[in-house]
């Protein structure tokens, strides 16, 4: 029986320097100036002295020290050190580990999410693009693929996980993860993961999932709320996130809208006058596009101003002010907001607009000159020789009342009726 009690464990006291308490059979609690208590068995092996740590108090009790003090005797009789035989143990769970993460690190899951950390932060992704990439490859990757090392996914493999998405009619989604996992299996190549990148020997494996040829748009009502609140939050650049709201407010095609310059614009009749040689590229006209603005057009214009009004264009290239901003600028920023290019593309600003204001009722001719689309008929277009100065005030209207639209769709509203006198 030991000296010690569990009062007297319990009631030592901390003094300036580290001192021991013996329990007797070379047991000792040692209570350190900090106030932490530890049990210690001291003993000799080989003609060493040695001390083996029995653990803390009162993770370790007294009775607990005393049975570990027990064990550690029972080794020194058959001739094993204890303090040694814990140091292999160590060293064993220690190799154990980092054989595990070793393992863990070429698992489909913790490449994929290096791969997604690394690019949403260098490709500074809207964080409503990343969680939807995220969230595909949590809810229908990683539940198949995730523990699985990446180097051993078949492209067979692969194919079935996806094939699980096509069957609950989620074709779109598919093919997004698909290509995600392309993206995932390509990271690891480069980071000599896996051998390669068995998504490349499934192309064409799943049916198109869109056939048609025109540039894509939304015109579902509520998608095109939703593109609007997107557009709305978009913490890109000043210029480009001026272009992006500007997109679907003035019917321009993107590269009209990349090279408009500030001395087209008047503020005082909420025109932009685009010159002949400018409105369609590769085509001379005889007649400028004219082009109404709205009230939220021209304050969106006004909030740049300040910025880029010093210069010739009114959205220059980050790098040169001379030259007007990347033709993917727009389209860039949609790809950080999620909207890929089947569902959205900047030229589907023009299409959306025509569509809903179509549906609308408003009048075709109305909209096709303010889309400043080609007369096709030339004997009929050759008497409209002021053919840019048709339908002015109609055309005024229009664009005031399809902003009025657009802000209302943004902000949720469900059906809205324009039709009064159009």
């Amino acid at each position: 029986m030991g000296k010690l009690t569990d009062k007297a464990v319990q009631s030592a006291q901390p003094r300036e320097k580290q001192y021991g308490i013996s329990d007797g059979d070379s047991l000792s609690l040692i209570v350190r100036p900090t106030g932490a208590k530890l049990w210690w068995f001291r003993y000799r092996f080989a003609g060493k002295a040695k001390t083996l740590s029995i653990g803390v108090y009162p993770v370790v009790s007294l009775r607990e020290a005393r049975d570990k003090v027990f064990e550690a005797k029972k080794k020194l009789t058959n001739n094993i050190d204890p303090s040694a035989e814990k140091l292999a143990v160590r060293a064993a769970l220690t190799e154990k580990k980092e054989e595990q993460a070793k393992n863990e690190a070429s698992f489909f899951e913790f490449v994929a999410r290096d791969w997604f950390e690394k690019h949403s932060k260098s490709l500074k992704w809207e964080e409503n693009h990343a969680s939807k990439i995220l969230g595909r490859l949590e809810n229908d990757i990683f539940p198949w693929l995730g523990k699985r090392p990446i180097a051993e996914i078949t492209a067979q493999e692969l194919l079935g996980v996806i094939r699980k998405i096509e069957s609950r009619g989620a074709l779109e989604t598919a093919h997004r993860a698909l290509s995600e996992c392309g993206r995932v299996f390509r990271y690891a190549v480069a980071s000599g993961l896996a051998g390669r990148d068995p998504s490349g020997d499934l192309k064409g494996a799943l049916p198109p999932y869109r056939k048609d040829k025109h540039f894509a748009a939304v015109t579902d009502l509520k998608d095109v709320g939703a593109l609007l609140r997107d557009i709305e939050g978009y913490s890109g650049t000043h210029v480009v996130r001026a272009a992006f709201a500007l997109s679907p407010r003035v019917f321009l095609r993107p590269g009209e809208l990349r090279k408009l310059e500030w001395e087209w614009i008047d503020f005082d009749s909420a025109l932009v006058t685009i010159p002949p040689t400018a409105h369609k590229t590769g085509k001379r006209t005889q007649a400028p596009h004219l082009v109404p603005l709205s009230q939220q057009a021209i304050q969106i214009l006004k909030e740049i101003q300040p910025l880029t009004g010093s210069n010739k264009l009114v959205f220059p290239s980050e790098r040169d002010k001379n030259r007007p901003m990347s033709d993917n600028a727009v389209r860039s920023a949609m790809r950080r907001l999620g909207w890929t290019g089947d569902e959205m593309t900047p030229h589907g600003f023009r299409a959306l607009a025509s569509t809903i204001l179509d549906n609308l009722g408003y009048k075709q001719e109305w909209i096709e000159r303010q889309l400043a689309h080609d007369e096709h008929n030339k004997v009929k277009a050759a008497y409209k020789r002021d053919l840019h100065l048709m339908y002015m005030p109609e055309r005024k209207k229009m664009m005031q009342e399809w902003s009025d639209y657009l802000d209302k769709l943004r902000d949720g509203a469900q059906i809205i009726q324009l039709k009064s006198g159009h």
